[in-house]
């Protein structure tokens, strides 16, 4: 998997380094969104140092290249998930066992309606989370 992070890195013209790919690795493995605390603690746990202002960094910049996807949850708090699909898609979070899904749908037609009509602008740019519990949490 190494080898797809490393590529994945170079095509975004990001330097490849071993805590990145670290990151990657972590996330990645995970079917859960994690904090960049929790994230910290599984680099120590593969012997991969780092700082958690690094962690922090490292996760800030491939977020904001669209390798992580940044959940903003209502509980106030930064978390990260590594989602592969790279077709422009939406996200279903669950607050309570902190799975993510994809959400094939996009409203971006009517909301930039709306804008062009009413606010007389134009969107440049969108990005939309669900946040809810999912099946599983529901029933149990």
């Amino acid at each position: 998997m190494a080898n797809q992070f490393d590529a994945l890195l170079r095509r975004l013209s990001l330097k490849v380094t071993p805590k990145r790919l670290a990151i990657l690795e972590i996330l990645a493995a995970e079917p859960i969104y994690l904090t960049p605390e929790e994230v910290w603690t599984r680099m120590k746990r593969k012997s991969t140092r780092a700082g958690l202002p690094t962690v922090y960094r490292n996760l800030e910049e491939l977020s904001a290249c669209g390798i992580l996807i940044k959940i903003v949850h209502p509980d106030r708090r930064l978390y990260y998930y590594f989602c592969p699909n790279d077709h422009h898609h939406h996200h279903f979070v669950c607050i309570s066992c902190r799975k993510v899904e994809d959400l094939n749908f996009c409203g971006l037609d009517s909301i930039d309606r709306e804008v062009r009509k009413s606010l007389k602008g134009a969107v440049v740019s969108h990005l939309m989370q669900v946040y809810g519990r999912c099946k599983e949490c529901l029933a149990g």
